[in-house]
C-alpha cells in the first residue's frame, strides 16, 4: 500500500503541474484521491481529518480571487500603478506586487499583477520580461507576511499549529528580509535590461475615486484580518463582509473567477499527500529539528513535490511554533527555483505567456538561483535571531 500511495501522490502532483492532452489540472488530484479511497489506501475517515483544516483557507480563496477581480475592474491597480510608476517605477511595483501578495493571496496578486506590470513596462519602455518577473518573485517572497498571504498559512493557523497573531508577529520580519534582498537580486539578474525609464512620466492627475477605493479596502481588510484573528473570526466572513461592499459598488459579482479548480486541486493532493504520510513515515523524516535544516528541508521538499503537498506532508509531525515559522518559511518562499514548485508559478507562466512572453522553467531557475535563494536565505538569518 505504500507505494500505491507514493505513486498516487506522483501521479497527482505531476498531472496537476504538467496537465497531459490540457486536461484540467484539478481532474490528476481528485482522480488520484477518489482511486486512493477506492483502493484503500486511505478511509473515509482519513479523508475527513485531511480536508478539515482545508475548510476555512479554501472558503477565503472563493472569496479573495472574485474581490481582486472586482477591485481590478474597478480601476484600482491601474490607478495604484500610475502613482507608483514614476522615475522610479521598478521598487514602486515591486511595492505594489508585495502588497497585492500579503493582502489579497499569491495566487489572485499574480494572476492580476503579471499582465499589469508587463503593461506597465511596455508603456514606459522597459524590458518587460524583467517586470514581469517582480510579481513571480514576490509570490513566494512577501507571501509569509500575514496568515491570508499563502494557502499554507491559513492551514496552519487552521489545524492550530500556530496562532495568527504568532505567524504574523514571527514571520513579517523575515517577509521583509526576504522583499529586500528579492529586490536588490532582481536587479542584479536584470541589469544589463532597461529598468528605468528614459523620460519622466507625463504628471497627470490619476483619478482619485479608486485609490480612495483601494485604501479603504486595504484598510478595513488589514483591521478585519488582524482584530477578526483576536477575536476568531475567521478571514473568510472577513473578505465576504468586504467583498458585499465592492460587489455592490461594481454592480457586478464575477462569478466566472471563483477558483474552484485551484480549490479542488488543493482538496485532492491534501487526501493523498496524508495517505502517502499515513503509509511511508516520509513525513517524520522531513520533520527535523532546527530553523535552518526545517526551512531549508521544506524548501526542498516544496521546489520537489509543490509546496502545498509539501507542508501537508511535514506539517502534523512538526513540533512547536518555531519549527511551524521555519517549515512555512521554506515551503513558501522556496518554491523560486523551480517553476512547478507553487501553483502561483505555473499561474504566472500562463499569464506571462499568454501576454506574448517567451518565458520558461530555465528564466525562472535562472532568476530563482540569483534573487529568490539568497533571500530565502536571508529571511531564514533574520528567523533565526529572533
Amino acid at each position: 500500500m505504500a507505494v500505491v500511495a507514493v505513486a498516487l501522490l506522483v501521479v497527482g502532483v505531476s498531472g496537476t503541474i504538467v496537465r497531459p492532452w490540457r486536461l484540467p489540472a484539478w481532474l490528476f488530484s481528485l482522480a488520484a484521491a477518489v482511486v486512493a479511497v477506492a483502493a484503500g489506501v486511505t478511509g473515509f475517515t482519513d479523508v475527513r481529518t485531511a480536508l478539515g483544516p482545508l475548510v476555512e483557507p479554501i472558503a477565503f480563496l472563493l472569496l479573495a480571487v472574485p474581490l481582486a477581480v472586482a477591485l481590478d475592474e474597478l480601476g484600482v491597480f491601474r490607478a495604484a500603478a500610475s502613482v507608483v510608476a514614476g522615475r522610479r517605477v521598478g521598487v514602486g511595483m515591486w511595492m505594489l506586487c508585495g502588497v497585492a501578495v500579503a493582502v489579497l493571496n499569491l495566487d489572485a496578486a499574480v494572476v492580476l499583477c503579471t499582465p499589469l506590470a508587463i503593461a506597465v513596462a511596455r508603456h514606459r519602455g522597459l524590458d518587460p520580461v524583467a517586470m514581469a518577473f517582480q510579481p513571480a518573485l514576490l509570490a513566494c517572497l512577501a507571501s509569509s507576511a500575514l496568515p491570508v498571504s499563502n494557502l499554507t498559512n491559513l492551514i496552519a493557523v487552521s489545524q492550530g499549529d500556530v496562532s495568527a497573531a504568532t505567524l504574523t508577529a514571527g514571520l513579517l520580519v523575515p517577509t521583509l528580509a526576504a522583499c529586500a534582498v528579492g529586490y536588490v537580486g532582481w536587479r542584479v539578474a536584470f541589469r544589463h535590461r532597461r529598468l528605468t525609464p528614459l523620460t519622466p512620466e507625463p504628471r497627470t492627475v490619476p483619478d482619485r475615486r479608486p485609490l480612495v477605493l483601494g485604501a479603504v479596502v486595504l484598510g478595513a481588510l488589514l483591521v478585519g484580518f488582524l482584530a477578526g484573528g483576536a477575536v476568531g473570526l475567521p478571514a473568510w466572513v472577513v473578505v465576504a463582509v468586504v467583498n458585499v461592499g465592492v460587489f455592490s459598488i461594481g454592480r457586478r459579482v464575477p462569478w466566472s473567477t471563483i477558483p474552484w479548480g485551484t480549490a479542488a486541486v488543493a482538496a485532492g493532493l491534501a487526501v493523498v499527500a496524508a495517505a502517502a504520510a499515513d503509509r511511508t513515515g516520509l513525513a517524520q523524516r522531513l520533520a527535523v529539528d532546527g530553523t535552518w535544516r526545517q526551512a531549508l528541508v521544506g524548501a526542498g521538499a516544496a521546489n520537489v513535490l509543490n509546496n502545498l503537498p509539501a507542508f501537508l506532508l511535514v506539517s502534523p509531525h512538526t513540533q512547536g511554533s518555531d519549527q511551524v515559522l521555519a517549515l512555512l518559511l521554506g515551503v513558501n518562499i522556496g518554491p523560486t527555483v523551480l517553476v512547478t514548485g507553487s501553483l502561483s508559478g505555473l499561474l504566472w507562466l500562463d499569464a506571462a505567456r499568454r501576454s506574448g512572453l517567451d518565458v520558461g522553467g530555465r528564466d525562472y531557475a535562472r532568476v530563482g538561483l540569483i534573487a529568490g535563494v539568497p533571500a530565502l536565505l536571508a529571511a531564514v538569518t533574520v528567523l533565526s535571531l529572533t
